[in-house]
């Protein structure tokens, strides 16, 4: 197999390039930047362009395929050639499919909670010694590849991201990969760039479980109201499964979660953590996992990648780094913070970074979303604003979105004044963004604290 790829240096796209050359493919790419971890990552594959750019003379005769990745424009040279030649072109999940297509693949989908649930049906998998492939959206521990192909795995574990293919294709990417069991953890509106309203988001969804195989499994979240009435609609037409939040008891490690009159103990903690959980556990019965097996096994995990990650703890402090930028995922992984340590004064800062956060339009939907921090900031860039081509942000306009006692900021350093104005003796801080409040070293910044 002979496979190039266009925009090599992308997130999923580098690791997707690695994951074939480790099957046996020869690789080749193109891409105008590439920044770490690609670069090193691809050059210790073997696979890293000699060259930074567009290569149209990349593209022969004797490509058995070419993957495009979203960062490459429609215009593309190497595209256009491609195109000339008449060369088999797939979008990143396209190919993920082919790759998979005589496995029994099981989706993860849902606004929030994903790459949670996948990384933790993954270490479970792991910790069980069972072979699968898979792709996941957050580097693991113990993993050095997000994608994994081969052609001896049964399973085919996929993250069921809903944002666009490729640059000509629009569809988005889970309604390619056609699970035989799939879940949905919840639906709250994003990427309002390309789904311009909240019927037309949850229409992915709709496609998303008609596209599942016959007979195949739906698991949905029951306490999410949108998703239930989803999930109702495919009783008859699949074998459905609902799941809710578990009993549990906060510990000071974590939580123990009570299930069928057995108490296990887990390292994480929240509410939405334990959804995500329980999620998880209903995959892995499609995979003839028990769920004592899985219990015992989920016992060592203590996280995705940037998924409320654990950056120091020291005395009475603790830090910690989470992806979460939309409303659903600030209110759900602030909450848990503060659940988790009641008595302690929970500082959470936030950072507007994405197109769908800085549009005045969807900052009404985060009213009341950092309500159970104590203290609460709010960053955005005007800079960034500009770059998106967004209409421009004011101060105020964020702070009457928020609501409560939030502050809101528009520069790194007033961040970290506010920051290092505050006593963290007996106080946990939260630093949420799919950035990093440009420029902030989270490891740096909590030594500093702790200094």
């Amino acid at each position: 197999m002979n496979v190039h790829f266009i925009a090599i240096g992308g997130s999923a796209m580098h690791n997707l390039a690695i994951a074939l050359s480790r099957k046996g493919a020869k690789v080749t790419g193109s891409d105008d930047e590439l920044f770490e971890p690609s670069r090193t990552r691809l050059e210790k594959q073997g696979i890293l362009p000699a060259s930074i750019g567009w290569f149209p003379e990349k593209i022969t005769d004797d490509l058995d395929a070419v993957i495009l990745g979203m960062h490459a424009r429609e215009d593309n040279p190497e595209l256009l050639k491609a195109k000339e030649l008449n060369i088999p072109i797939y979008s990143y999940p396209e190919y993920l499919y082919e790759q998979s297509k005589n496995k029994y693949r099981i989706v993860i989908g849902g606004s929030h909670g994903k790459t949670t649930i996948t990384s933790m049906l993954l270490h479970v998998v792991n910790e069980l010694g069972l072979n699968v492939d898979y792709m996941v959206g957050a580097q693991l521990d113990g993993y050095d590849c997000m994608v994994k192909l081969s052609e001896e795995a049964r399973f085919m574990i996929l993250e069921g991201d809903e944002y666009l293919s490729s640059p000509i294709d629009r569809r988005p990417k889970f309604h390619l990969y056609k699970p035989n069991t799939a879940l949905i953890s919840g639906i709250a509106w994003d990427h309002i760039n390309v789904f311009p309203t909240w019927e037309n988001y949850i229409e992915q969804f709709r496609i998303f479980c008609e596209v599942i195989e016959p007979g195949g499994k739906l698991i949905y979240n029951t306490e999410d109201p949108t998703l239930k009435s989803l999930g109702e609609e495919f009783e008859t037409k699949l074998e459905t499964k609902p799941y809710q939040t578990p009993t549990y008891r906060i510990t000071e490690t974590g939580t123990i979660m009570t299930h069928e009159g057995r108490a296990y103990e887990l390292q994480i903690f929240g509410a939405h953590n334990l959804q995500n959980l329980v999620g998880a556990m209903r995959l892995a019965e499609s995979m003839d996992i028990s769920n004592d097996e899985f219990l015992k096994a989920i016992k060592t995990f203590k996280g995705a990648g940037k998924r409320l990650q654990k950056v120091l703890e020291k005395d009475l402090f603790t830090m910690f780094k989470d992806f979460a930028h939309s409303p659903s995922k600030l209110k759900a992984t602030t909450s848990a913070v503060k659940e988790q340590y009641p008595n302690r004064n929970v500082v959470a800062c936030m950072e507007l970074h994405t197109f769908s956060s800085l549009r005045k339009e969807f900052l009404p939907l985060y009213d009341g979303a950092m309500n159970a921090a104590d203290e609460a900031l709010v960053y955005f860039s005007p800079a960034v604003v500009a770059h998106k081509k967004l209409e421009p942000l004011t101060l105020e306009q964020v702070q009457n979105a928020f609501g409560g006692k939030v502050k809101v900021v528009n520069k790194t350093e007033e961040v970290l004044e506010f920051i290092h104005s505050k006593n963290w003796n007996n106080s946990v801080l939260l630093m949420m963004s799919s950035g990093n409040f440009d420029g902030i070293d989270y490891e740096k910044l909590g030594e500093e604290l702790m200094g």
